[in-house]
């Protein structure tokens, strides 16, 4: 495969920044939704599964954000929570460790029951099939700490590999897939942009990049560069402001996506320099 487009984490406004930076880059004349592969982690798993089915950006963008009255109530455990994210900054552990440990918290914690969130989530989705185009969905198994990559071919249901790779932990529940639970694949890297690395032009979208937990997304991409064509986007500071600190906030949909818009817009002739080679 040639390109690839690779979705990284970054909740309810990362997904509507994905959409606009998308659009932006599009109406510049850089379509990017036409990759060979797309690689989706977390918010960007229902991205990639919107691209990779070809969804149209405009009908994408109408996705319903917004919690209902069927939904169950967001529940997170900060106290969990807290030392979870106190795990993944850790710079004194090692990978495995930090996921196992992140892993515990997220099975011992107090959330939303698993159907119920499944359910909420992928009801959002216009499709409830793999696409047919190359797809890849990452997570990570909670108990061994072990990432997971599942594709059409995997057998897994599209509905729980995107519920699973969206299972922040201790703000949703891992989600059984073959009698093992699943939690988000940003625990193992905001990006997943290595399993990219056999395509010659990738672009990575990655919302979380300031973030810059444990080196991901900049060792990821400086080891893509060794033998590919890479270009990252990640928000600048007007984008920052629009996505606001809450990436669970509804509110700021319409405002992420616009601000994507603009700087897919501003970013084209970078971005074109990798996908048009």
């Amino acid at each position: 495969m040639e390109s690839a487009l690779v979705l990284g984490a970054g909740g309810i406004t990362g997904i509507a920044w994905h959409l606009g930076v998308l659009a932006g880059l599009r109406d510049a004349g850089v379509d990017l939704t036409g990759a060979d592969l797309v690689v989706g982690t977390s918010a960007g798993s229902i991205t990639g599964t919107l691209v990779a089915a070809g969804i149209d950006l405009a009908e994408a963008q109408r996705i319903e954000a917004r919690m209902g009255d069927a939904d169950p109530p967001i529940r997170p455990d900060w106290e969990r929570g807290t030392a979870a994210f106190a795990a993944l900054t850790d710079t004194t552990m090692e990978a495995p460790a930090i996921r196992r440990t992140v892993g515990r918290l997220a099975l011992e914690a107090d959330v939303v029951a698993e159907e119920p969130y499944i359910g909420s989530l992928t009801r959002r989705l216009p499709l409830h099939e793999w696409p047919a185009r190359p797809l890849l969905i990452t997570a990570v198994e909670a108990s061994s700490g072990d990432p997971a990559v599942w594709d059409r071919g995997s057998g897994v249901p599209l509905d729980r590999a995107v519920a699973a790779s969206c299972a922040v932990p201790a703000i949703f529940p891992p989600v059984t897939v073959d009698g093992r639970r699943y939690m988000d694949g940003g625990v193992r890297s905001g990006t997943n942009a290595d399993l990219a690395a056999e395509c010659a032009r990738i672009v990575v979208l990655a919302p979380l990049a300031p973030v810059r937990m444990h080196g991901a997304p900049a060792a990821e991409i400086e080891a893509l560069r060794e033998r590919s064509k890479v270009a990252l986007v990640a928000p600048d500071e007007a984008t920052l402001a629009a996505l606001g600190p809450n990436v669970f906030d509804t509110g700021r949909w319409a405002a992420a996506i616009d601000a994507g818009v603009a700087q897919g817009s501003r970013l084209a002739p970078e971005v074109a320099a990798v996908w048009h080679s």
